[in-house]
């Protein structure tokens, strides 16, 4: 069985009546499968004891935010597996660190959290909130996937659909109120995980008669699981819609937004209706997610790989906006390099997409953002692994750090939720070549081109190379 992001691998089987076989003997099959539990499915590798708090629950410090800062997404493959000295390494780094970690409870390296209505399997899912519980990060866990029993699916842990356009099916609108009882299953059984987003990129959930997002559906849906959790518990906090802000070309008319648009794009009008619908009739959030590239949806970079992360501070500033400023931003998912057909980024040097990545959290800051998630911490195996925070833990010699684990923890680190940011002084041949951001205590300054450059940022006179992401301390 296949468990990890798009892997098929499940088998599938059917009781099939063999010929000759009389009525009788049919029926007597039937009655004796009707009896079994689930009706017939197995319910090996699962419990109905969901709910149990699940080993050692880590003592959250205070009362929970709502927010949680810069950190990651566990996705199919990371360092909860692996040789003991591989996985140690990057929890060891990353309870230096403190990073918040995000996982999903199904797909992205989970099980089928209930195979069967009422019995439950989360092995997978309790080994990623231990590891996050190991390595002292703030837990997150996004609501998606749905078990295929609730979707017009076959139930048990072996039929379960592993293709990727399975797994983006949303519940069936009779199955909303089973999916928000489950969503209360996994809080009860998780007690510190604090934060939880209401599914991811709205999957599944489009209006093929309208041509435009199902953000009634959702919503239902959203409004279902909140209450359920905050049943659970009123102080968990819960946030939505997780709507991609998709982009295309500024010239374009069909579906453009004649109003939030930019040197990058015009965002696509059906996106901002379906966040207007959400945002006007959910029962309640403690935080809004989004996420997004700073590319088109054709993977233009507008006007350059640079200014297109001005569309991270666009939409930041539209949506703060809509919520009038009461609930802080989350980005749950941001890109700046487009990939290739695999999803793949080979195209850049490690320094470029450095300081794009650099950029784009500057961008998102000054969108008024206090917490993201950065995609893509691992790979399977092998050394290529363009953009991942640390090298593969299948190895014994593997969860080294890369580039990029370097630049999320210390914006992490110096731009927590609450920074207060000042303006610093600037001088170079042309102020745009460069992206600063900063505080009393540090700064962060990002050179956007390809060549060496001179400046004088918060009067000290800097020379940066090619693609330079350089700290001062103040």
């Amino acid at each position: 069985m296949g468990r990890h992001g798009w892997d098929s691998g499940a088998q599938r089987w059917r009781l099939t009546a063999l010929l000759g076989v009389s009525a009788a003997v049919v029926a007597l099959v039937v009655t004796l499968v009707n009896t079994l539990p689930g009706g017939g499915t197995s319910t090996e590798g699962t419990s109905p004891d969901g709910d149990r708090v699940h080993g050692t629950p880590a003592v959250p410090a205070g009362e929970p935010r709502p927010d949680v800062g810069w950190g990651f997404t566990h996705t199919q493959f990371s360092a909860d597996e692996g040789p003991a000295g591989a996985t140690a390494r990057v929890s060891e780094r990353l309870s230096d660190d403190r990073l918040p970690q995000n996982q999903h409870i199904m797909g992205w390296g989970a099980d089928n959290p209930e195979p069967v209505k009422g019995r439950y399997d989360f092995a997978a899912l309790d080994r990623r909130v231990d590891f996050v519980r190991a390595s002292g990060g703030t837990p997150v866990i996004t609501l998606c996937c749905a078990p295929d029993w609730m979707k017009g699916g076959e139930a048990g842990a072996d039929n379960t659909d592993w293709s990727r356009s399975a797994l983006e099916t949303a519940p069936d609108p009779e199955h909303f109120a089973d999916f928000a009882a489950l969503a209360a299953t996994v809080a009860k059984r998780y007690p510190d995980v604090r934060h939880f987003i209401v599914w991811n990129e709205f999957k599944g959930f489009w209006n093929d008669t309208e041509h435009r997002w199902d953000h009634e559906g959702y919503t239902e849906l959203y409004n279902l699981v909140h209450r359920a959790l905050k049943k659970v518990d009123p102080d968990i906090m819960v946030g939505g819609p997780y709507l991609v802000m998709d982009s295309v070309d500024p010239r374009q008319t069909e579906n453009a937004s004649r109003t939030l648009r930019g040197p990058w794009g015009a965002l696509d009008q059906r996106v901002l209706d379906a966040f207007t619908y959400w945002n006007e009739h959910k029962a309640g959030a403690d935080f809004v997610v989004v996420d997004g590239s700073s590319y088109t949806k054709d993977d233009d970079l507008l006007p350059d790989e640079f200014a297109a992360t001005d569309k991270f501070t666009a939409v930041g500033e539209w949506v703060r906006r809509q919520t009038g400023d009461d609930l802080p931003l989350w980005w749950a998912e941001y890109y700046v390099e487009p990939a290739d057909g695999n999803d793949d980024r080979h195209g850049w040097s490690e320094a470029r997409r450095g300081a794009v990545q650099a950029a784009g959290l500057i961008a998102m800051v000054r969108g008024g953002a206090t917490s993201g998630f950065y995609w893509n911490p691992q790979e399977e195996k092998g050394p290529d692994c363009p953009g991942c925070l640390w090298t593969p833990t299948g190895s014994g010699d593997g969860g080294r750090k890369l580039p990029m684990y370097d630049l999320l923890a210390r914006f992490s680190a110096e731009f927590p939720p609450g920074t207060a940011y000042e303006r610093v002084s600037v001088a170079a041949d042309d102020a745009s070549d460069l992206r600063v951001l900063a505080t009393e205590w540090a700064v962060l300054v990002v050179n956007t081109l390809d060549r060496a450059t001179t400046a004088r940022v918060d009067g000290r006179r800097l020379d940066l190379q090619a693609y330079e992401v350089r700290w001062l301390d103040r």
